[in-house]
């Protein structure tokens, strides 16, 4: 990592840190700075990395933008959810093409399909039962959106790299709590648990580039 990466992504770590803060106290005004700030910083951290491909990087840059504009749909004081989710989907899209151009391998895809089976089976059916119950015209969509997050998992997996495999674990964490929490139920500090994983998740990704 060069020294201007890192110095980035300490800097993109407090800004995280004080989104998380924020919250955690339902500051909506802070969190709507630091929130996309965090996502701004990470996208220079991309920048400054001397990443193995410079196509991958284009693409994980793609997706960290597409992040930011989901981020900013789901922050809104109007339901923008189908918006966020697809902007969400593309950048999980995006991420899926960049993790391919870093390279992977058979034995870690077919590890990252077992466990994105497993997972849409323990947690996606649910999610998906409940957004259909809620509204029908969500139940594809959702489904959409269920198969791009798990195809991003599964390639992560496929290149073997640490980094990736956590990254986009918790960022599949961090949409599962989302996604139960607004169709199947709630529990306490969701909320915070939901922006910790991803931001982590993102960190993860971004990481991988090296």
């Amino acid at each position: 990592m060069t020294a201007a990466a890192f110095l980035i992504l300490a800097i993109a770590l407090v800004v995280a840190v004080v989104d998380w803060l924020a919250v955690s106290l339902d500051n909506r005004p802070l969190e709507y700075v630091a929130k996309p700030l965090t996502m701004v910083a990470l996208i220079c951290v991309a920048l400054a990395l001397d990443p193995s491909s410079d196509a991958a990087r284009v693409l994980l840059i793609i997706g960290l933008v597409l992040s930011m504009a989901g981020d900013i749909f789901l922050m809104l004081p109007t339901d923008m959810f189908v918006a966020g989710l697809a902007s969400f989907l593309l950048a999980h899209l995006a991420y899926v093409v960049a993790l391919a151009l870093l390279g992977v391998g058979i034995g870690g895809l077919l590890i990252g399909a077992v466990v994105a089976v497993l997972a849409a089976v323990v947690i996606g059916r649910r999610i998906v039962v409940g957004a259909a119950e809620t509204d029908a015209a969500l139940r594809a969509p959702v489904i959409a959106y269920m198969v791009a997050i798990s195809s991003m998992v599964i390639f992560a997996f496929g290149t073997g790299a640490v980094v990736a495999i956590v990254g986009a674990l918790l960022f599949f964490i961090s949409d599962a709590v989302l996604g139960w929490t607004r169709f199947v139920s709630q529990f306490d500090r969701s909320r915070q648990v939901v922006i910790i994983t991803y931001h982590l998740g993102q960190v993860g990704l971004v990481l991988a580039l090296i």
